[in-house]
């Protein structure tokens, strides 16, 4: 007996090493990732920004921090002409300020803005120390409605901070956006360049009341392998696509995960992160692949496969359509197991009952009929025969064929490959 046929899917390239069941997985670029992406951007203002720059470029979560003019109109924006004394009170004047590029789902524009607010003397108008002119005022400059929401909320909480400690008013500017100019060369990370370079710090000691980060133990995620999805804390539509089409009924053998992008201590991840969903296939803590934005069942189990099965007799038949050689050393094992269920190799779902099983002297594993709605059947004219091809209606695996009429009493024979199968005892 033979089974031939193709499942096709494009959704990840896969090369298998011949030397090792180790596997490289290579992603496949492609358009219109379904994810909800969390990059954003703030525009800060808190004098002089070179400091700042720096300062916001340590923080777990920035992407980039870039130094430059904004708010400003009427002449071109350079440091020449912002820092021209004629400018030094113009309303009009460009302010210093920072183009701070970050993942919000590791560093919130909450938590940014905390840090910008404790960072300099939000009370001082168009200077801080030294530094006055208009060019030094405080200001933030918005990119989103909802940070606009957040910067107002901020503001107002940090006020009362600095009243409880007898500081005046906060006389920061919130607005939206126009437009952002870089800055020279020569002011991009300034003080890498010129470590004595001279930004004094102007904060007012007071700070909000920070949560303690949360604690989260990874230790199970250090051994073996393991499934990792990046989940968002805010509404992620694909996020929850994704839960309701894979992960709310996956009950496969390699144990899935959840976790926010800051969650992720002590694993070694290559991919990105600012994206969710990311799903990410680790071994022994260290990412053997990731896949970026939303899966269907088909693609994840396609890549689940590779990441499980490798380059192996078992990998072929469930998405080459290959048959197990009759009587594999499989088939020996799960002939004579005792009560119990047997499950698709991917997804842990049942699929066919020791209860239903006989043997019909072929060397492959039958059975009178699968488990109720777990298999799906398709038209299959390969090798010049016309057959009922068997798939797993969980992962669309290649099964087997079923033969009408084939078996005890003329009952149909559910022809099945036990390379894609994994028995569970019955408790």
């Amino acid at each position: 007996m033979s089974y031939q046929g193709l499942i096709y899917l494009s959704s990840v390239a896969i090369l298998f090493s011949a030397s090792s069941v180790a596997l490289s997985m290579e992603k496949v670029v492609q358009s219109n990732v379904q994810a909800t992406m969390h990059v954003e951007t703030l525009v800060l203002g808190s004098g002089c920004f070179w400091g700042a720059e720096k300062r916001y470029e340590a923080l777990n979560g920035v992407i980039d921090a870039e130094s430059g003019y904004a708010d400003g109109n009427g002449f071109k924006a350079t440091y020449s002409n912002i820092t021209n004394q004629s400018r030094r009170f113009d309303e009009d004047n460009y302010a210093e300020v920072v183009q701070v590029t970050y993942n919000s789902n590791i560093i919130s524009a909450k938590e940014l803005l905390e840090n910008y607010f404790e960072s300099h003397d939000p009370t001082q108008k168009n200077r801080q120390g030294n530094d006055v002119g208009t060019q030094y005022r405080s200001i933030i400059l918005t990119t989103t409605t909802e940070q606009a929401k957040v910067a107002k909320q901020v503001k107002s909480q940090y006020q009362q901070l600095l009243t409880q400690a007898e500081y005046g008013t906060i006389a920061t500017i919130i607005k939206p956006l126009d437009t952002f100019y870089a800055a020279e060369e020569y002011h991009q990370n300034y003080l890498e360049k010129n470590p004595n370079g001279y930004c004094p710090d102007h904060s007012t000691g007071v700070v909000f009341n920070k949560k303690p980060p949360e604690q989260v133990d990874n230790s199970a995620l250090l051994m073996g392998k393991q499934i990792v999805v990046l989940d968002s804390r805010e509404y992620c539509p694909y996020c929850e696509k994704f839960k309701s089409a894979v992960a709310n009924d996956y009950k496969g053998s390699i144990a899935m995960s959840f976790r926010h992008a800051d969650q992720l201590q002590g694993l070694t991840i290559k991919s990105a992160t600012w994206a969710t969903p990311t799903i990410l296939f680790l071994e022994n803590g260290t990412e053997v692949y990731g896949r970026q934005g939303y899966a269907s069942p088909e693609a994840f189990y396609k890549a689940l496969g590779a990441f499980k099965l490798g380059d192996s007799e078992a990998y072929k038949v469930a998405f080459n359509s290959k048959t197990d050689r009759a009587y594999c050393k499989e088939y020996k094992i799960f002939k004579n197991t005792p009560d119990g269920t047997f499950v698709d190799k991917l997804s842990g779902e049942p699929l066919f009952d020791t209860r239903d099983r006989f043997n019909s002297g072929t060397g492959w594993l039958s059975f009178t009929h699968p488990i109720k709605s777990s298999v799906t059947e398709h038209d299959d004219s390969s090798w010049g025969m016309t057959r009922i091809e068997l798939r797993s209606k969980s992962t669309g695996i290649h099964l087997g064929h079923l033969f009408p009429g084939e078996g005890p009493r003329g009952t149909d024979r559910y022809c099945i490959n036990a390379t894609v199968l994994e028995f569970i005892p019955r408790d």
